[in-house]
């Protein structure tokens, strides 16, 4: 199994900033696209920005010049650097890592999500 812990979530003022991070665990051979998405109280999930392993990034256009996600392969964390933060920006983020695990001396695809981390963006 694959696990991931996320941190960084809170209050902030709109302008602030915040920097989320989510740190992969378990019997992982390889991470290939990490991302962060969120929910918003009665909307549905959606993509805030994702990172390929060959550093692609793809963004929501809402988030693009204010966000900024980022990578560190050997600690198979994934962060999103949130700058400008508007009161629309409030929601569950999650973040997302899929690759390729060890499962019973075979290699199988594995898909995880996060607990959830509460952004909060009021004055």
């Amino acid at each position: 199994q694959v696990q991931l812990v996320e941190s960084g979530g809170g209050l902030v003022q709109p302008g602030g900033s915040l920097q989320l991070s989510c740190a992969a665990s378990g019997s992982i051979f390889s991470v290939d696209t990490m991302g962060w998405y969120r929910q918003a109280p009665g909307k549905q999930r959606e993509l805030v920005a994702s990172l390929t392993s060959t550093g692609n990034s793809n963004y929501l256009d809402d988030v693009k010049g204010r966000f900024t996600i980022s990578r560190d392969n050997a600690k198979k964390a994934v962060f999103l650097q949130m700058n400008s933060l508007k009161p629309e920006d409030t929601a569950v983020y999650y973040c997302n890592v899929g690759g390729l695990m060890v499962y019973l001396r075979t290699y199988q695809r594995y898909n995880s999500w996060g607990q959830g981390t509460q952004v909060t963006v009021s004055s």
